[in-house]
């Protein structure tokens, strides 16, 4: 009996009833641009099913907000007047959607680490085998490359291992690294018609959510900084949202320093998300604001303290989400003094940006 294939035409599953999984996806989108306002992100909803047609006679909007208490992602608020409100696993959903939106689906590893240049007694082996040497463990030693060596070179008679037949695998030291991310939440994060917060709020949820799975012996702290400074957790982050604020660089930076500082890690960097110039400063009780220019008095102070960073080995990598000439210049000399790294970029590559700086600077050691 023959045994071949039989074709026949395809036809697609004819499935218009919406699901809770679709309708999910888009709700988490809508209530990070909402700062986790539960109600207004509804609301969306709502009028995209009316425009678009998202759900059906089956499956409702009404359907849909039922299930999403009955699995965990809404709670009441009683002191509120029985109002929604998310709930722990509605936030890291929505770090995990931010993770998958911006840097692909990743399968959790291990133990996280960051590798350096350096091979030798390390804590990972690598692909790499070398010749043996004077202090290197039995457990290096591939048996299986050194008995095929001692084949080659001596015959397949009676065995003989000798230490020139012998390879090493090579291993790679594991680092760890502290990170602190600064968002800028001043006013200008939502001027000229354009949303600049919600793209940054989803770069720091991925990046915390990337660290979480793949390398959970690494820090990352939150900090936003408009005429002040402030630190935030992971978790508040889908409620962030941009203040009627000047910005404060000097404070953002004293503070990630300070941070910095307690962490007994080898390799600490800041990342600063920002689309304007510092414009701020804070002295004693009274702030300092000059939104015209660039004000020199907030210009030396920002670039003292990149340079303090570089003194302490801290490297600064400055994402600019703005193209101002003059912005730019500000940012390379900032950039020079701290010995660090700038990219001028679109929100739409943003994400990608960090990320890759984030892994390059996981092999070096400050």
């Amino acid at each position: 009996m023959a045994i071949g294939y039989r074709f026949t035409e395809f036809v697609p599953p004819q499935d218009d009833k919406p699901g809770f999984d679709s309708l999910l996806k888009i709700f988490m989108q809508l209530v990070t641009i909402t700062s986790g306002d539960v109600g207004e992100a509804l609301n969306w909803l709502s009028s995209l099913d009316k425009q678009y047609k998202l759900t059906g006679d089956e499956y409702g909007i009404g359907d849909f907000i039922e299930d999403l208490k009955k699995k965990g992602y809404l709670d009441e608020n009683p002191q509120e007047g029985g109002s929604l409100q998310l709930t722990a696993k509605s936030e890291q959903s929505i770090r995990k959607s931010a993770l998958e939106e911006i840097f692909g689906k990743l399968k959790k590893g291990g133990k996280g680490g960051h590798a350096t240049p350096h091979t030798g007694v390390g804590d990972e082996a690598s692909a790499d085998r070398r010749e043996y040497r004077f202090g290197d463990s039995l457990e290096q030693i591939s048996m299986t490359d050194s008995l095929r060596n001692a084949q080659v070179n001596h015959g397949i008679g009676d065995l003989r291992l000798t230490e020139q037949d012998l390879e090493v695998t090579e291993t790679e030291h594991k680092t760890q690294a502290s990170t602190v991310l600064m968002i800028d939440i001043s006013h200008s994060m939502i001027l000229y018609g354009e949303d600049r917060i919600t793209p940054a709020k989803k770069v720091a949820m991925a990046l915390a959510e990337l660290i979480r799975q793949k390398y959970p012996k690494d820090t990352l702290d939150v900090i936003v900084f408009g005429n002040d400074a402030w630190q935030i957790e992971v978790k508040d982050l889908p409620y962030l949202e941009v203040g009627p604020y000047h910005t404060n660089t000097v404070a953002g930076l004293e503070l990630a320093m300070d941070i910095l500082r307690k962490r007994k890690t080898q390799n600490k960097q800041i990342f600063m998300i920002t689309d304007g110039k510092p414009t701020c400063l804070k002295e004693g009780l009274r702030y300092y604001k000059n939104s015209f220019g660039l004000d020199r008095k907030v210009v030396n102070k920002t670039l003292n303290l990149a340079a303090q960073c570089r003194r302490i080995k801290i490297p600064i990598t400055t994402f600019m989400i703005a193209s101002d000439p003059y912005l730019q210049q500000f940012v390379d000399e900032f950039t020079k003094v701290n010995n660090g790294q700038a990219y001028y970029s679109s929100l739409k590559g943003l994400g990608h940006m960090v990320f890759r700086d984030y892994k390059q600077n996981r092999r070096k050691n400050f």
